[in-house]
């Protein structure tokens, strides 16, 4: 095979044990004349890495932890695998830097993302964005260095995808001046929809993981259930398709089938539809301009029957206005709301937190600390380390107050 020929393209999953990465894994192999694994990422999970190096073969295997490496080397060598094995941030970014690879697939979650995926974009390649921390912590920056480095950044959220797939091709431009009034962010409600906020404070991290359309790791998850994903999600589209969130409006569509809607000033509004699976978005990304087969079942509408759309509740799910407040706010205050979320959902996942505590922690952190200009990426990182710290001590003086 030739690397780079319109034929074969090499693939690098950055958090290939994950949901995203199991996906793309499953799209790439439905076309072996078109994708190569090349490398592959975990944080920790090493016997799945190794199932899955066994399988496609990859050159370079890579885990986030770097005392796993010699583990890791051991269990492959053990399958026979011959796969150079790499380790820690900078074993990520080597692999989202290689010349042999064309796609990177952006699929670590939270913070730990974001400097990989800095890596592809300065290396010019096609990067399909799962990890939407990298434009939430530092969206300038990032969208900087994908235009001075001449890379393609097609997102992977279901809901930017499909944004994404409804949008001309010279939305760059700016919304106005393509017609587009409003963009209509559609999102489930999560396992909690419909629940009372005093029902809301004892749920526990079991039932905050049970979303009752999309399968995701624990994180996103709960993300979901706070509708904090869709906060982050917000920030996310303002810099991906270069506006405010002033225009954008967030619909609560429980069948999770229309994945998100563009309003034009002519009355129209195009919407994508498909089924609740994350390989449609991943099949689009690796094959746009073009379309390929993803292995999704074909959406039949006799089946839905109908479809419902709210309002969202921002009384009961305030992270969706933390979030919105940030990206008002800008500079690292979405790096700061990031932090705080990650460290107080860790902390609700361990049983230490209450469900509804998230917010306040999240709310708390960015009320205690300044933010500041996001012109650099120590800068960022600063302030995101500052939050975990900040968090950390606002969750030992709540778990006291119990």
């Amino acid at each position: 095979m030739v690397y780079g020929e319109v034929g074969v393209k090499g693939i690098c999953i950055l958090g290939a044990t994950g949901s995203i990465g199991v996906s793309t894994l499953d799209v790439a192999a439905r076309h072996p004349d078109k994708y190569k694994i090349v490398a592959l990422s975990a944080n920790s999970q090493i016997d799945r890495l190794v199932e899955q190096c066994e399988q496609y073969q990859p050159e370079y295997a890579v885990i986030a932890d770097e005392n796993a490496a010699e583990e890791l080397i051991s269990k492959l060598k053990s399958k026979n695998v011959d796969a150079q094995v790499l380790a820690g941030v900078a074993g990520l970014e080597k692999i989202a830097s290689l010349p042999e690879v064309d796609y990177v697939m952006a699929a670590i979650v939270g913070a730990a993302g974001l400097k990989p995926t800095l890596a592809a974009a300065r290396a010019g390649k096609r990067i399909l964005l799962a990890n939407k921390e990298a434009l939430v912590m530092s969206g300038q920056i990032f969208m900087d260095e994908v235009k001075k480095n001449n890379a393609e950044l097609l997102p992977i959220d279901s809901e930017h995808n499909a944004i994404f797939q409804c949008m001309p091709l010279d939305y760059e431009k700016g919304l106005s001046e393509s017609g587009i009034t409003k963009i209509l962010l559609t999102g489930s409600g999560g396992p909690f929809r419909t629940r009372s906020s005093d029902e809301l404070e004892n749920v526990t991290p079991d039932e905050a993981c049970a979303h009752p359309n999309w399968s995701m790791g624990r994180k996103i998850s709960v993300d979901s259930a706070t509708m904090m994903n869709k906060g982050l999600e917000i920030i996310e589209a303002c810099w991906l398709f270069n506006t405010s969130p002033d225009n954008i409006q967030v619909v609560v569509h429980p069948q999770s089938v229309i994945h998100s809607m563009v309003q034009y000033s002519d009355g129209s509004v195009l919407a994508q539809l498909g089924q609740p699976d994350m390989r449609t978005p991943i099949a689009h990304a690796l094959s746009w301009p073009e379309r390929i087969e993803s292995g999704v079942e074909k959406l039949d509408f006799f089946e839905i029957a109908r479809l419902e759309f709210e309002q969202p509740d921002y009384e009961r799910f305030p992270c969706l206005r933390l979030a919105e407040d940030a990206i008002r706010k800008g500079g690292t205050a979405p790096a700061i709301l990031n932090a705080a979320n990650e460290v107080a959902v860790a902390s609700f996942l361990d049983n230490e937190l209450k469900f509804t505590d998230i917010a306040y922690i999240v709310e708390q952190t960015l009320a205690n600390l300044t933010s500041r200009s996001a012109d650099s990426l120590t800068e960022i990182l600063e302030d995101d380390l500052a939050a975990r710290k900040e968090a950390e001590q606002l969750i030992r003086l709540r778990v006291k107050q119990v």
